[in-house]
Parts: C-alpha cells; structure tokens; sequence
C-alpha cells in the first residue's frame, strides 16, 4: 500500500534534511524523481546514490520562488518520465527573525515568498499535469508554528505557513472531484543542517517542548510523506498533518 512504482514525483528543498530523506525513501518505493534545490553539487550527489540504489531520479537546481523554476520542474518530469502524480513542495525557511516593528517590509516579503508564494506556484503548474493523469497526491511543508504555537520573533514565518494550511483546504476541496488530494505536512523540531538549534542550550530547549523530549530524525518525517504520497492515504485529503513529536499538545 505504501509503494509508489510507477509513480513520478517531484521534491523540492531536496538537498539536505527532510526533503533529502524523502527523496531517498521514495526512490526506494519506487517513484521517478524529480529533485529541486539551490544547490547543484549536492543535488548531483543525491541522484548519484539513488541511481547507486537502483533507483531512478533527475535534478534541477534553481530558487523556488521563480515561477519558471516551478515551470521547468514539471516540464522535466513529463518529458523524463512521462507524467506527474506526486508533488512534495517541502523547500522553506525561517528568515530573519525578530519583532514585526523591527521587521523590514523586505524581510517580510522574502519570508513569505520562500514558504507561501512558492507553494502558489509550485500548484499552479503542477495541477494540470496531476490532473491529466486523473488526479494525485499535493504535499505542502507547514508547520506547528502559526498553527498550534507562536513563537516570539517568527511572525512571518508563522503566518506563510498558516497560509499554507488554508491554500491546501481550498485546493483540497477545488480538485478532490476530480482525484486530486491536497494535504499539509507539520514537522515537529527536525535535527537537520537548517535546524536552529545551534547551541546545546537551544537544542535541550527545543527538545523539551515536545511530548517525546526529542528531535525528530529527517526519516521519520519523511514516512509521513510517504503516507501523505502514496494510497495508504487515499482518503486523507485537506488536511494538517502532524508528525510532531506531540509539540503541539505538550504543556510539561
């Protein structure tokens, strides 16, 4: 139930991390890849272990908040593999941080447009290729903050990821007719290289905010993605998707 052979998906914030895991995790289940990031050298080096793996993957580098990035992503799979049936739209990043009145309008438009306006377009051009096959599985990266939690000085990053929640209901309920569903995967504190947690006295803080007094491992999220992508998750669509390490209803 959980394989996706056959399948083509894309992946962005691919090189490291979540994104790196699960495209590593998808490959393994079969999927064709599509792989997308910044930086080229380490999305090379991915592809090279999947094909090392037995598994089948092409890279694009490029910045996710270039709408012809987002084009020529798609544009690649279809004509590498023939089609497109799974997104995970998982690159972002917190930003700069601090208080909104110290918050210049520039640093505020680069958070939203990195985590919010990507994901628009990202959807606007993988839509049509899903539903051309009759439908498919849209994954966006939110997260528990702007959701359950507010974090002092993550006010735009708090709210681009609230805005992805309620972009992912209106898409879920605008194309589930027609077989596409749309959900929003909510990571908890994840030990990755863009983690914040640079210090010991961050990382015990970040760990004890959650129930599980831990941070998750990349592959652990990325098993949500794989319920997210393929048919386990069939009838699972518009929704938020915790897999955060009870962040969001601890209190101890």
């Amino acid at each position: 139930m959980f394989t996706l052979t056959g399948k083509v998906a894309i992946i962005t914030g691919a090189s490291s991390g979540i994104g790196r895991a699960t495209a590593k995790l998808f490959a393994a289940q079969g999927a064709s890849l599509v792989v997308a990031a910044r930086r080229q050298q380490e999305l090379g080096a991915l592809v090279d272990e999947i094909e090392a793996d037995g598994g089948t993957a092409a890279a694009l580098a490029g910045d996710v908040r270039d709408e012809a990035h987002a084009k020529a992503l798609v544009e690649l799979a279809v004509a590498r593999f023939g089609s497109l049936d799974i997104a995970f739209n998982n690159a972002g990043a917190v930003g700069e941080m601090g208080p909104v009145p110290d918050m210049a309008p520039a640093t505020w438009h680069d958070t939203i447009d990195t985590n919010l306006t990507s994901a628009y377009l990202a959807a606007r051009h993988q839509i049509p290729a899903m539903l051309e096959r009759g439908g498919g599985s849209l994954i966006f990266t939110s997260s528990f903050v702007g959701y359950t939690a507010g974090m002092p000085g993550m006010a735009a990053y708090a709210a681009a990821k609230a805005g992805l929640i309620g972009l992912t209901q209106v898409l879920a309920a605008e194309y589930g007719p027609r077989g596409l569903r749309v959900n929003a995967l909510l990571p908890g504190g994840t030990d990755t290289p863009g983690a914040t947690t640079t210090t010991p006295e961050a990382r015990a803080f970040v760990e004890g905010i959650h129930a599980l007094k831990r941070m998750a491992q990349p592959q652990e999220i990325a098993r949500s993605a794989l319920y997210l992508a393929s048919d386990a998750s069939s009838f699972t669509t518009g929704t938020a998707l915790f897999a955060d390490g009870g962040v969001s209803i601890n209190r101890t």
